[in-house]
């Protein structure tokens, strides 16, 4: 029997399980895939948003500043990259400057501090790329970008260290009321619990409706990526918005935290909530709204293109709190864009309300803080010399495009919640992320999988499940 159950170990799963961590109550977090953040968390524009598109006064707009104004001591405390670069929402066409304005106006409700106007003068010399018809822009400089797998990583190892269990492959089928609780049915086997804390992402409305007779719905609304080399990484500074629409903030252009820039999403409306298939369609519609903000976009240097899912709900707002008819259920649904800036706050007020209603005390042992992987990257010569001098394996590099050594992939792999896949060593040390997209380091990578967890060659996956690398091997 554990206090607490969370599906679901995206972003806002792992940050309401390091939240909850704080406390004395056990805390168990459910996921089926393979790894933490393998949904919505691991593939969308890694941007933190300012808060001036959310409807002032709704629960979006207010966690988003939160949790934007959280992020600089979070990256500090759990040591993930964070940059703070600012964001500009470009208008082309003059008769749509009052469209910044609204912007502003509702920027300024929400709390958002330091919003300005700019003529496209200043809107071309803060960012030189801007195409030639931009004409006014609204500076936001409190917008970031970051690393969302280092993020939930870090929030997962973190809970993880303060007493909180990850169970992975791990998929929930059935939940069932008890007197006192709930019954977690899985593939795994039963998990009883008193309180469910549903982050499930575009599954939310599955795990909800198993509870309650108010109905929710979540359409998965599909948004397609271009991905472009380091060479490109510096063609804009800044975060650049279109003016948005009903369907969102439309295609952004943006620097990346580890140097890359980053185009999309398009926005997608479907009802496969396993529908992550790029499309010749999106990708090509993706480029020519880029190409409408910034010029002169080097779409040679395109290295990969993804698609991810967003949680959208109807009333385009975040559902947060118990269920009226199931107690003890605690919805965390229609978690979209501002999402990943929210996560944070979300973790805090979720964490909150259950210890209003578990009565829960403090830690006198919390463990606050997290080291990330050593990089050698970051080191000085001497430094670095130093650390290979000691262990031999940070001086030989398995990914070359990225620079990533045998020993940062080892210590990846036997970490708190550690890889046990290709794409888990991926997200956390960049190996196979740079321009082969893993061609040359993936032999490397699975060799030194099977040595340090002793996987035969034939179990290593790309990303869990069926995603089986070798076949077939003759004796």
């Amino acid at each position: 029997m554990f206090d607490v159950v969370v599906i679901g170990a995206g972003v806002v799963g792992c940050a309401v399980a390091r939240e909850l961590s704080r406390y004395d109550v056990s805390v168990c977090v459910v996921e089926r895939c393979e790894d933490v953040c393998c949904g919505t968390s691991k593939a969308n524009s890694a941007i933190v948003h300012a808060g001036f598109d959310a409807a002032s006064g709704s629960l979006m707009a207010k966690l988003n500043v939160l949790g934007n104004k959280m992020m600089d001591q979070l990256s500090k405390e759990l040591d993930f990259p964070f940059v703070r670069n600012g964001s500009l929402v470009v208008c082309t066409d003059p008769d749509g400057l009052s469209g910044l304005q609204e912007l502003y106006d509702r920027g300024v409700a929400n709390g958002v501090e330091g919003l300005r106007i700019v003529d496209d003068k200043e809107a071309h010399d803060i960012e030189p790329n801007l195409e030639d018809t931009v004409c006014g822009a609204l500076y936001a400089p409190t917008g970031g970008i970051v690393c969302p797998f280092n993020l939930t990583i870090a929030l997962a190892e973190n809970a993880c260290v303060n007493g909180v269990e990850f169970k992975l492959n791990t998929e929930v089928l059935e939940i069932l009321k008890l007197e006192n609780g709930y019954n977690v049915v899985t593939n795994n086997g039963e998990i009883q619990t008193k309180c469910v804390v549903n982050a499930a992402g575009v599954y939310a409305d599955k795990f909800h409706n198993m509870v309650s007779n108010k109905q929710i719905k979540i359409t998965a609304r599909r948004g397609e990526y271009c991905l472009l080399d380091h060479m490109s990484g510096e063609h804009v500074s800044k975060t650049i918005f279109a003016l948005p629409t009903k369907l969102g903030k439309g295609v952004l252009v943006s620097p990346t935290v580890h140097g890359n820039l980053i185009i999309g999403p398009t926005a997608v409306d479907i009802e496969d909530k396993e529908g992550i298939n790029t499309t010749r369609q999106g990708l090509d519609d993706l480029v020519q709204k880029a190409g409408m903000t910034v010029k002169n976009l080097p779409m040679r240097q395109v290295i990969t293109s993804f698609a991810g899912l967003r949680a959208h709900e109807e009333g385009h707002e975040f559902i947060i709190g118990e269920v009226p008819d199931a107690p003890n259920f605690f919805d965390c649904a229609g978690i979209e864009s501002p999402g990943l800036s929210a996560a944070p706050a979300i973790g805090v007020m979720v964490a909150d309300i259950l210890k209003e209603k578990l009565s829960l005390k403090q830690k006198s042992d919390f463990t606050a803080t997290r080291k990330g992987l050593i990089n050698p990257q970051n080191m000085t010569l001497e430094e670095r010399n130093e650390l290979i001098r000691k262990q031999p394996a940070y001086g030989n590099i398995i990914c070359r495009c990225e620079s990533v050594s045998e020993g940062e992939i080892i210590e990846a792999i036997h970490r708190p919640v550690g890889a046990r896949s290709l794409d888990g060593v991926k997200r956390r040390t960049r190996a196979g992320m740079g321009r082969c997209q893993a061609g040359f380091c993936s032999p490397r990578t699975m060799e030194i999988i099977h040595r340090e967890l002793g996987i035969d060659m034939e179990d290593i996956t790309k990303s869990g499940g069926k995603s089986y690398l070798v076949s077939g091997r003759t004796k």
